[in-house]
């Protein structure tokens, strides 16, 4: 997979980073739907995953698929946060630098984008830019 096309609208960008891959795209989908009312969050479409950032990076998505070669799950979501959560629902959560960890969730389905997960979004865009 190359680079994003730098012309292409942000939803052509989104759609051609999931080529091949609907569920993942539709779980992206659920995500971008839970994003909503989040003002100044934005999306950026880059060549190993989609970030979504405020004044800083404060999540990112990629569909292991693209990369590893073998099955898992469809797209694996990354939250920075301030803090290590204890949710035994990550895959991992690694301290990137004294009080920033980085916590990645495996989804399977659009469901698995629930409540909690879009609260963990959202205190990571708080994180990300300050608000309320």
């Amino acid at each position: 997979m190359g680079a994003p096309d730098a012309g292409a609208s942000p939803r052509q960008a989104v759609d051609g980073f999931f080529a091949g891959r609907p569920l993942a795209g539709d779980i992206f989908a659920a995500l971008a739907a839970g994003l909503a009312g989040l003002d100044g969050a934005a999306t950026r479409v880059q060549k190993s995953q989609i970030g979504f950032v405020r004044t800083h990076p404060f999540a990112a998505a990629w569909a292991p698929a693209r990369y590893l070669g073998r099955p898992g799950a469809p797209l694996v979501l990354s939250v920075f946060l301030r803090r290590r959560d204890a949710s035994p629902r990550w895959k991992q959560v690694v301290e990137a630098r004294p009080g920033r960890f980085t916590h990645h969730l495996e989804l399977y389905a659009p469901a698995d984008v629930d409540a909690q997960v879009r609260a963990w979004l959202r205190e990571a865009w708080q994180e990300a830019g300050g608000g309320t």
